[in-house]
C-alpha cells in the first residue's frame, strides 16, 4: 500500500489469465468499481481521470478487474509537477549473464553514493533491476529528467561495451539497456510486490543491496514464495526509503555534466 498511495496508475489487464489477450489501462470506466479512488489529470486534448489505488478494498478491486500488474506515476496526486522519485531502470539483453546486471546497479549504487545520494534496488519482474532514488518535491519533471539521462550516459562512457542508453532494439545486443525515460511526466514504472503478467507469476520485490545474488534474479520471486520470503525477513530492506530526505545540486548535475 505505501507504494501505491496517492500515485496515478497504468493498469494491465488480463481477465482471462496472462496468456490470452490482455490490455493496458489508464483511464477510469464507467466499470470501475467504486472503490477505486479517481484523479483527475490534464492531456493534451482536456481533462482525464486516472485511477489511484488508495486502499485494500480499492486493490482487491482491481484484482477483481482482472488486473494483474500495477505500474504507478513518479509523482503524487497533490504535486503531479513535482516526482519524488528517480528510476534507473536496467533492462539487460537475454545475452547478458545475471551477474553482469548485479554489477550494473551497484555501479549505478557506486556513482550516486559519491554524489550523496542513497538508492534502493528491487527486482521488476521481468528481466531485469530497477534502481529508485527517492527524492524531496521540490525539482520539475525536466530536471529529473536531464540528471537520469546524464546519470545514463555516464555509465554509457564507462563502459560502453556494457551499457546502452538508446531505445533501439538492434543496439541493444549483448548491452543492458539503462532506461532513464521512466522519468517523465506520465510515465510509469512497475510498483513494488506488483505481480506480473508472465509465466510462474513473478512478482518485483525490493531488496536489501547484501541481497543481490546470481541465485536471486529478477524472476525469483512469484506469487508461490513471495510470502514465505518475506515472513523470513527480519527488517523490512527498504525500511529508510520514506524517510530519505535528498534533493540534486548544481554540483550533482555538473559533475555528470547536466546543464538543465
Amino acid at each position: 500500500m505505501p507504494h501505491l498511495q496517492d500515485r496515478p496508475l497504468t493498469l494491465v489487464r488480463c481477465p482471462e489469465g496472462y496468456n490470452k489477450d490482455c490490455f493496458y489501462q489508464k483511464h477510469a470506466n464507467d466499470t470501475v468499481p467504486d472503490t477505486i479512488g479517481r484523479v483527475k489529470i490534464p492531456e493534451e486534448k482536456g481533462v482525464s481521470w486516472y485511477m489511484i489505488a488508495d486502499s485494500l478494498p480499492a486493490v482487491i478491486g482491481l484484482v477483481q478487474m482482472g488486473v494483474l500488474e500495477l505500474h504507478t506515476w513518479g509523482a503524487k496526486r497533490d504535486r503531479l509537477d513535482r516526482p519524488d522519485r528517480i528510476i534507473m531502470d536496467l533492462d539487460p539483453d537475454p545475452s547478458i549473464p545475471w551477474k553482469f546486471v548485479i554489477e550494473a546497479a551497484h555501479l549505478v549504487r557506486t556513482l550516486l553514493n559519491e554524489l550523496d545520494l542513497t538508492c534502493f534496488v528491487k527486482t521488476t519482474g521481468g528481466k531485469g533491476l530497477h534502481v529508485v532514488l527517492p527524492l524531496q518535491r521540490i525539482h520539475t519533471w525536466d530536471e529529473v529528467k536531464a540528471f537520469s539521462k546524464g546519470l545514463a550516459d555516464h555509465l554509457v562512457r564507462l563502459i560502453p561495451d556494457r551499457f546502452i542508453a538508446k531505445m533501439s532494439k538492434q543496439k541493444r545486443k549483448g548491452k543492458i539497456y539503462i532506461d532513464y525515460l521512466r522519468n517523465v511526466k506520465g510515465a510509469t514504472a512497475i510498483a513494488a510486490y506488483s505481480t506480473r503478467a508472465r509465466p510462474g507469476a513473478p512478482v518485483s520485490v525490493p531488496l536489501a543491496w547484501e541481497d543481490l545474488s546470481v541465485e536471486v534474479r529478477s524472476d525469483h520471486f512469484t506469487v508461490a514464495n513471495v510470502v514465505k520470503s518475506l515472513k523470513g525477513l527480519t527488517e523490512d530492506p527498504w525500511r529508510d526509503y520514506f524517510t530519505v530526505e535528498q534533493k540534486l545540486t548544481r554540483k550533482m548535475k555538473t559533475s555528470l555534466g547536466v546543464t538543465a
